[in-house]
């Protein structure tokens, strides 16, 4: 039987995707996707007698009412974060260790969609149940949409079923997010999955573990047993959260209404950088023609963070794998995965990415840290602004530098080897005894030499010295400490005996300056080459399994 694994981020998001669709079962028995106005006598007594929803009356009805209805609901609110934060978990260990090399550029693909729905299925869970809070976000959804230039007006009237809030909007959301997206996100699971079991698990670099020759564990029994406890773990620990962690108490805010906005107001933290790039955007619009007599108006300060901000980060994922393939000009398959210090240029964007998102979640809850900081609002929007043009830079510099040092102290370890402990040596050089590491005795001084009878004292002989000992290191970690790409992967800058600048030369300038730029520092640690001309593969990615 083959053997194959899947790393422990994409398993979670696997069992959270489980327990979502377990959970949403339970849920779906109760809730009433309408928005048929009604005036609420329930358990909750604060709300009696408040025109609301029969959406929100059904999300209240299951967490007073049913019994589990509200640990049901907590289960399935707080796997629906875990489900998005171990995708982009997933997503950056993939990105930094190089795993989305060929022959795996259609699985980055495919994941980045899964991250793309997850995202939106969530967003339309948070909106079912029509409370103040979802409402507010449903409302500035409204507004994303309807900055689209020219064709904004028709996808809110598509989405609504006519002018905002309309009585379309939650039936057709409830079908989307119980039937459409999860139907996709299954059928991307299976493909991820099975596309997986076809070209092997990555693996890190050893003595067995070769571009060629992919070591694992059996699937069953050993894979199986872990899996499932992973699994029941997972569930265990989500209804554990579920239990003393409240979140998106329902109840407490109201019923939505266009009219209100609860103070504060967070989404959840995979919406958070919409809700932070809207609030760094200063106000900017343009009018074309004259928007009274048939005009446009483009309302920029919606637009570019909301719409084209998202979209070209999705794009730049989408394309990453296959511009750094352009880039270096490797196409040779990959196994083994790269040490995120071997690859200085893309662990700096990596961080800067990361950088860049996290000014942008700050940015969101910016009224929350002001009020609890005593801070001016506006200028903590000017710090965020500043900070999310600089912060990225400044960390893409400091991670390059960080790699290259790091592959200076694997050169370092490399020719030195292992500190094991200190012994002393005679005068003579002669190893007199061994000490452990740390040790601070020291040999007695000698006894002073009685003086000669012509006055003259005779000197002492010098101390005992010490010496580090080392080992060298082993194979295996030799071979995880050594860099596995070739030299012949540097291009050559081209020199034009007539330096004219058509199309083709400048891309072959930038290509090779780029390729320049991402694999010269790389060149740290000696060079190993970790596959030869007889251990090739066939061309198809495919290794041999043991």
């Amino acid at each position: 039987m083959g053997e194959w694994r899947v790393p422990p981020p994409a398993e979670l998001a696997l069992y959270s995707f489980i327990i979502l669709v377990l959970t949403g079962v339970f849920l779906t028995f109760f809730f009433h996707p309408s928005e048929h106005e009604i005036v609420y006598h329930g358990s909750y007594t604060k709300l009696d007698g408040i025109s609301m929803t029969e959406a929100y009356q059904s999300a209240l009805n299951i967490t007073f009412d049913v019994r589990g209805g509200l640990l049901v609901r907590q289960i399935h609110h707080w796997a629906a974060l875990v489900f998005v934060a171990a995708i982009a978990a997933h997503a950056l260990r993939i990105f930094f260790t190089g795993a989305f090399r060929k022959p795996r550029e259609i699985n980055w693909v495919i994941g980045t969609t899964m991250f793309i729905l997850a995202c939106v299925e969530g967003f339309a869970g948070y909106s079912l149940p029509d409370d103040l809070l979802s409402g507010t976000g449903v409302r500035i959804a409204q507004g994303i949409m309807q900055s689209i230039p020219v064709v904004g007006t028709y996808v809110v009237f598509f989405v609504f079923g006519g002018q905002y809030p309309g009585e379309d909007f939650i039936p057709r959301l409830y079908i989307v997010h119980v039937l459409l997206l999860p139907g996709l996100i299954l059928a991307l699971v299976t493909a991820h999955v099975m596309i997986l079991w076809h070209q092997g698990h990555t693996q890190w670099p050893g003595k067995k573990e070769k571009e060629h020759v992919e070591v694992g564990e059996p699937m069953f029994p050993s894979f199986m047993m872990k899996t499932t406890s992973l699994f029941m773990f997972a569930f265990g620990a989500l209804a554990l959260l579920a239990t003393v962690a409240q979140i998106n108490p329902i109840w407490l805010f109201g019923p939505y209404s266009p009219l209100n906005v609860s103070n504060g107001s967070q989404p959840d933290w995979y919406i958070g950088f919409l809700e932070g790039t809207l609030r760094l955007m200063p106000g900017v619009e343009s009018d074309i023609g004259n928007p009274i007599t048939g005009g446009h108006t483009f309302i920029w300060n919606v637009f570019i963070p909301a719409v084209l901000l998202p979209i070209m980060f999705f794009v730049f994922m989408y394309a990453y794998p296959f511009f750094e393939r352009w880039v270096i000009g490797d196409s040779r398959p990959h196994n083994v995965l790269d040490r995120p210090r071997y690859n200085p240029t893309r662990t700096g964007i990596g961080v800067a990415v990361i950088t860049l998102a996290t000014v942008v979640q700050i940015a969101g809850g910016d009224d929350v840290i002001s009020f609890h900081l005593g801070i001016a609002v506006e200028d903590l929007v000017w710090v965020l602004r500043v900070s999310f043009f600089v912060l990225p830079v400044i960390a893409f510099f400091v991670t390059r530098r960080i790699c290259v040092s790091l592959q200076r102290a694997d050169r370092r370890r490399l020719r030195t080897g292992h500190r094991y402990g200190i012994v002393g040596q005679s005068p003579d050089g002669a190893a007199a005894r061994r000490e452990p590491e740390g040790a601070v005795t020291r040999p007695e001084p000698a006894a002073p030499a009685p003086g000669r009878p012509d006055g003259q004292v005779v000197t002492p002989q010098p101390e005992l010295s010490y010496a580090t000992v080392r080992l060298p290191l082993t194979e295996q970690e030799q071979e995880r400490l050594t860099a596995h790409r070739p030299d012949k992967l540097i291009r050559p800058v081209p020199r034009h005996l007539i330096p004219l600048p058509t199309p083709r030369r400048i891309t072959a300038q930038v290509r090779a300056r780029l390729n320049h730029y991402y694999l010269l520092p790389s060149l740290e640690p000696p060079y190993k080459n970790g596959q030869s001309s007889k251990d090739a593969s066939d061309g198809d990615g495919r290794p041999t399994r043991k």
